[in-house]
C-alpha cells in the first residue's frame, strides 16, 4: 500500500467522505485508488495530484507526505492575528514605543517579522501537538 493512498485516504476520512466520492466529485475513475492501494500505479499525474490537493485545501507536497506544515487557511489564520496584534499595540496611548521613544519603521518592521515567526511556530506546534495520533505520519 503506498503512502500516497493511505494520505488520501486520512484525508478522506477527515472530511468525512469515501474514496469513491472523492473520485466521483473529481472525474476520476474509481479504480485510480485501488490501482495505487495495491500497488499496480505508484503515483499520480501532477494534475491529479493538484486536483486532489486542491479538493482537500492542503499542497501537493503535504499530499505527498513531503511536508506537514502549514497549509492556505492556517498562513490566513497567522496573518489576520497579527495585523489585528499590531493594531491593538499602535491604537495605544502613545501608539508602538520603544525605550519611550516612537519606534521607527525599521523596528516595526523586525517587531512584525518576530512575531509572525512567534505565530508560525506557535500554529505548528499546536497542529502537532492536537493531532490524533491515527492521524499523524
Amino acid at each position: 500500500m503506498s503512502e500516497l493512498y493511505e494520505n488520501i485516504m486520512k484525508l478522506c476520512q477527515l472530511e468525512g467522505i469515501t474514496g469513491g466520492k472523492l473520485c466521483g466529485d473529481l472525474g476520476f475513475s474509481r479504480s485510480m485508488l485501488s490501482d495505487l492501494k495495491s500497488g499496480r500505479i505508484t503515483s499520480l499525474s501532477t494534475a491529479r495530484l493538484e486536483k486532489i490537493a486542491e479538493y482537500f485545501d492542503v499542497s501537493v507536497d503535504e499530499l505527498l507526505g513531503r511536508d506537514t506544515g502549514l497549509n492556505a487557511r492556517d498562513k490566513l489564520d497567522i496573518s489576520r492575528r497579527l495585523e489585528a496584534t499590531l493594531r491593538r499595540l499602535e491604537s495605544g496611548q502613545e501608539g508602538l514605543m520603544f525605550d519611550g521613544e516612537p519606534m521607527d519603521d525599521e523596528t516595526r518592521e523586525l517587531l512584525y517579522i518576530s512575531l509572525k515567526n512567534s505565530l508560525e511556530v506557535s500554529k505548528r506546534m499546536a497542529k502537532q501537538k492536537y493531532t490524533p495520533k491515527k492521524y499523524r505520519n
